[in-house]
């Protein structure tokens, strides 16, 4: 039996809507594709730069850096399985679920930054100098914020706290480049020992209020099932 005209303009009515969101979704993948190489190899450049300078701020950059690379897996796998045709409930339970995994993560990062900042100034440690560390830090701050504002962008469009929290954490990195750049340059030029840790600290509050947030988002979500 032919379908009647009224399910067919509605039909057609609905593709264009689920066209655009396949693209937004799409175009997540990429962002989130590009995330995980960036961060992965930041992240270890970061590190080994960290342990050779004794950098607390480094470290704590280095560790939000690989911190990143399993936010943006998870999203990644979030953005992938909704185009892949997952049915409503089933996107809802893996929203909450990436929500929860990178509000964790946002506030395990916060609590590393604690242990080794706090560590640094009381052994008045005075961490080396690393111009590798300056070059890098100085890149994020040019990526991290591109990479950032397109993820708000796409959170926005597609309802997404999930993805709304992994674009806090490339915000925080950019902050934190910007901080750990500081940090470092004042240690570097005035001797400022201090600095490098404070630097780190100065974003533990931000970071670990926005991991709260989104981890909250989750939690209320899966209980609201």
């Amino acid at each position: 039996m032919a379908a009647r005209p009224g399910v067919k303009q509605r039909a057609a009515s609905r593709a264009p809507a689920l066209d655009r969101k396949a693209a937004l979704l799409r175009r997540g993948e990429r962002l989130e594709a590009i995330s995980v190489a960036y961060n992965a190899v930041e992240g270890m450049i970061v590190v080994g730069a960290g342990l050779g300078a004794g950098s607390a701020a480094l470290l704590g950059f280095g560790g939000d850096s690989l911190i990143e690379v399993t936010s943006a897996a998870l999203l990644w796998w979030r953005l992938r399985s909704a185009r892949r045709g997952s049915t409503a409930r089933q996107e809802e339970q893996t929203e909450h679920r990436a929500s929860r995994w990178a509000g964790g993560l946002l506030m395990l990062l916060a609590a590393g930054i604690v242990v080794e900042a706090g560590r640094q100034l009381v052994m008045r440690q005075e961490p080396a100098a690393s111009a590798l560390g300056m070059l890098v830090t100085g890149l994020s701050l040019v990526v991290m914020p591109f990479l950032a504002r397109e993820k708000l962008k796409l959170s926005k469009a597609l309802n997404s706290p999930a993805l709304r929290a992994d674009a806090h954490e490339q915000v925080a990195c950019a902050w934190l480049s910007g901080t750990t750049l500081a940090g470092l340059s004042l240690n570097a030029a005035l001797g400022w020992w201090w600095a490098d840790p404070a630097a780190a600290l100065c974003m533990v509050p931000w970071i670990a209020r926005e991991g709260w947030t989104a981890w909250r988002s989750g939690e209320s979500g899966a209980e609201a099932r």
